[in-house]
């Protein structure tokens, strides 16, 4: 799940709990979705990369708005809205999912929690007042933004080591699950996700507490912080969507290849905005595919880039790309027509003007090492 454009100019940016710390560390700043982040920290992007590859990050993502979602039956009322299965979500299990329009396309995505009294949703901070304006206009629920919580995610092979010396029962905790924790004195909500393809947590804390439990992670010697820019290179080299790139109003669930997250019977019954077209895109194959790419030689092929074929004709645009760390080369996404779309297919990328080689392939990039993945 990711996050919308940057955008321009520094003139009433909102700060994190954690803008001092940030600071205090030498991180960049940049303006980024109408907050002020830090893109990178002393060490550059590329260490701040390899080191989650390696051991653990921590990644202030505060600007994601977090909402409690509380009612009767606030899953009912959701599904409205989403066309993942919400109702078949028990209590302390996580949700990926996303909101649809009428003709299909992608609003926003989410993450959905159950955490038993209530549903908690986690949604990009560009969408996060027209997110909550949807849900709060479909009824059936009482939405209630978390305006006093902050959102730290620490990720990598050791965070789960690092995270079970604060909170034991952490090391156990499946895949897309959540539990309730108090850590140093704070009463913190710990989910096993996370946004670069490795193991690790997203840890929703009281902003009054962010600092000291952010002090308290940095602490351990696995651990180092990390900003936008490693947190990009990452998500692209294991293939995950950013909201406003790679899936917008523009792409279905269908064309983005996320039709795994609708499940069966969501698809017998419908009943979410857009459900006529995605239902028929899965029925039938949509005209085009978000697909991996892998350039020829070093030159990385940006957002925007053409994809052609071998007699220039169009074929696609590139959504995400970069050089990719842990890869060794410049690897990218993008959607292109369904019948260029099959893993080993040659295409070119207009970089600069001038047509290189490249093929499609499967993504990630590098393998997922979510706990209990198979190898």
């Amino acid at each position: 799940m990711g996050e919308g454009r940057a955008i321009a100019g520094s003139q009433s940016l909102k700060r994190t709990a954690l803008h001092g710390l940030h600071i205090g560390r030498g991180a960049a700043m940049v303006p980024f979705a109408g907050y002020e982040l830090p893109v990178r920290f002393p060490a550059g992007i590329l260490a701040e990369h390899l080191h989650t590859r390696a051991a653990a990050s921590l990644f202030d993502i505060s600007h994601m708005g977090q909402v409690a979602l509380r009612g009767n039956d606030p899953a009912v009322a959701l599904e409205t809205l989403v066309p993942g299965d919400i109702r078949g979500l028990v209590p302390g299990r996580m949700r990926y999912t996303m909101f649809t329009g009428e003709g299909g396309g992608i609003l926003d995505d989410l993450i959905v929690t159950n955490v038993g009294k209530y549903l908690f949703a986690v949604v990009n901070a560009a969408r996060k007042e027209a997110d909550i304006a949807l849900l709060r206009a479909a009824g059936g629920m009482q939405v209630e933004p978390l305006e006093d919580r902050s959102l730290i995610a620490l990720q990598g092979p050791a965070a789960p080591g690092v995270m079970a010396r604060f909170a034991p029962q952490a090391a156990s905790m499946p895949f897309m699950s959540a539990l309730p924790v108090e850590m140093d004195g704070s009463r913190l909500a710990i989910m096993r996700c996370g946004y670069t393809g490795e193991d690790g947590y997203e840890v929703s804390v009281p902003s009054r507490d962010a600092v000291r439990i952010a002090e308290l992670l940095l602490a351990e010697d696995e651990v180092e912080p990390a900003g936008l820019g490693a947190r990009d290179s990452l998500r692209l080299e294991a293939g995950l969507c950013l909201y406003g790139h790679d899936i917008d109003e523009s792409t279905t669930p269908v064309e983005a290849g996320l039709a795994w997250t609708i499940a069966r019977r969501r698809r017998e019954e419908g009943g979410f905005p857009g459900a006529d077209a995605i239902l028929e895109q899965i029925r039938g194959g949509p005209s085009r595919r978000r697909v991996g790419l892998v350039p020829d030689g070093r030159a990385p092929a940006r957002e925007g880039t053409e994809i052609v074929d071998s007699e220039d004709r169009a074929l696609g645009k590139v959504t995400s790309g970069g050089f990719g760390p842990s890869v060794g080369g410049p690897v990218a996404m993008g959607y292109v027509d369904a019948e260029a779309s099959a893993p080993g297919m040659p295409v070119r990328l207009l970089i600069r003007g001038k047509p290189r080689p490249a093929r499609v392939r499967p993504m990630p990039f590098v393998p997922h090492r979510y706990y209990g993945r198979k190898k």
